[in-house]
């Protein structure tokens, strides 16, 4: 226990960053823990740290989601606002700080398709933004169910057995699009595995040669574009739930 009543973490962390080269507070080096050794004070995370650094893990999208959650309780412990409301206005500054970092990576990187998402935005520098068309395999599709819609909006002062028809037809229709949502998050799974596979397929030293290259961006333009076409799809269902409820 120190002087400050903070007990100091067990173990050193020095894999991850920290804001500054130097304690904020007594000046002296910083060596990758999250306590200064000198005044025990309690450090900033750097804003530029990845989530995966973050919480510990290589950059890949089969992740351990057990170690994940041990992680990130583990540095909620250390970083929790309240072990630090009778510290300093700056040291309160900081625990919020790292503990707001710390839950935005562990909410990104339990979720898969979250995870894809930035992953995407690290590696290929933004995820695109999502498209506003259908996909080119389900324009027709996409099209007739709109039309569909539009009847059944319509179809108020209808008879019922006219309502009902239409109903059933966009009970159909929902049921192929969310089948075609379940084989882009099936395909989306095997791009996971075919990136984690060119990840590991090469020590971190080793410098990427053009075909390991070419690999990842084919992976990454695949995957975001599924992505995209997820997304959109998503939507027109939430849209036709929402007009049939």
């Amino acid at each position: 226990m120190t002087t400050d009543g903070m007990q100091k973490a067990p173990t050193k962390r020095s894999e991850l960053q920290m804001a500054r080269s130097m304690c904020w507070h007594c000046q002296s080096e910083i060596t990758g823990e999250y306590f200064c050794e000198q005044c025990v004070k309690v450090q900033p995370l750097s804003k530029e740290m990845d989530y995966f650094t973050c919480l510990g893990l290589p950059r890949l999208l089969n992740i351990d989601l057990a170690a994940l959650e041990a992680k990130f309780y583990d540095l909620s412990r250390a970083f929790h606002p309240d072990f630090y409301q009778r510290k300093t206005a700056s040291e309160q500054d900081i625990s919020l700080g790292n503990s707001a970092m710390l839950n935005t990576a562990y909410r990104t990187l339990k979720d898969p398709v979250l995870r894809a998402e930035y992953l995407l935005r690290l590696e290929a520098g933004s995820a695109k933004d999502i498209r506003t068309s259908p996909p080119a395999d389900l324009f027709e599709e996409i099209l007739t169910l709109q039309e569909d819609l539009e009847a059944f909006r319509a179809a108020s002062d209808q008879a019922p057995a006219a309502v009902a028809s239409l109903r059933t037809k966009l009970a159909a229709d929902r049921e192929l699009l969310e089948q075609r949502q379940r084989d882009m998050e099936a395909r989306l799974l095997e791009l996971f595995s075919r990136w984690d596979a060119l990840h590991d397929r090469r020590p971190q030293a080793a410098p990427a040669t053009p075909h390991s290259q070419q690999d990842k961006e084919a992976v990454l333009k695949e995957m975001r574009e599924l992505l995209s076409n997820r997304t959109y799809l998503r939507n027109i269902v939430n849209d036709l739930i929402a007009t049939t409820a």
